[in-house]
């Protein structure tokens, strides 16, 4: 065998090698991946352990056991709440579980799965504020929000009010800390945990739960596809007892 034709030789082994490896690249890449946007600044729903750094809470476990039971491999996505719905609309990510409220103005640009969390909003104050007591108090006071939310459009309709919105839930009750808001109006269940972990030292829920509010998986209006599996899924979580696990896991017993 000549020198030239030994050097086609190798070359061809090592092309073929390449050419192999490149299959297995393709078939570990074929995986069927569900990518998911959410905002992890809504504890206990969605947020970053600070230890870890991974994403964790209910939502987390929700999207990760619905995915299983479909055959994802679920990709979590950080973003920002009011660039969720965009980023479904140009198809950059598949879906979003983010505490988001089924509105009937969302509902004309996005799919929604079934509800899976009933939800509601609170007023929350400093401790030492005892002239606000419900939402009714709140014309012409500062109002701490997250900017896209429910809270911030019920922020808006209050008289005179100045609405101060923020990234997410956790700079709204800095700022009412900071002193820089006279209340936060946010989602109940996010409430109750930032008081739970520490933030009752300088604040409290004050008045009535002011709507009842359902969250729901958001999806790309032409996902009708998914969004029947996401449903079925979600049904078999209900009928199996294992979405009352992971409530119980975040939320304690329902009551």
């Amino acid at each position: 065998m000549s020198k030239k034709w030994l050097s086609v030789m190798v070359l061809a082994m090592f092309m073929l090698t390449l050419g192999l490896a490149g299959c297995g690249g393709d078939k570990q890449q074929g995986k069927k991946v569900l990518k998911i946007g959410t905002d992890p600044g809504f504890a206990p729903f969605e947020f970053q352990d600070e230890k870890s750094k991974e994403y964790v809470g209910f939502d987390i476990d929700l999207i990760k056991a619905l995915g299983t039971k479909m055959g994802y491999e679920v990709q979590i996505q950080n973003m920002n709440f009011d660039g969720l719905i965009p980023a479904l609309e140009a198809g950059n990510i598949d879906a979003t579980v983010a505490g988001m409220t089924i509105k009937e103005e969302r509902a004309k640009k996005v799919l929604f799965s079934k509800p899976y969390y009933q939800s509601g909003l609170i007023v929350a104050v400093k401790n030492d504020n005892n002239t606000i007591k419900s939402v009714k108090d709140l014309e012409g006071k500062r109002i701490a929000v997250q900017i896209g939310t429910t809270g911030a459009d019920a922020a808006k309709k209050i008289p005179n009010a100045v609405v101060r919105e923020f990234n997410n839930a956790p700079e709204a009750f800095m700022e009412l800390k900071a002193g820089g808001a006279d209340a936060v109006i946010n989602d109940k269940p996010v409430t109750a945990y930032y008081l739970k972990q520490g933030g009752d030292k300088d604040a409290k829920m004050v008045g009535d739960v002011l709507q009842a509010e359902e969250y729901g998986i958001a999806m790309n209006k032409k996902s009708t596809e998914l969004k029947t599996k996401m449903d079925k899924a979600l049904d078999e979580m209900k009928a199996s007892g294992e979405y009352d696990k992971l409530y119980e896991k975040w939320f304690g017993k329902k009551q």
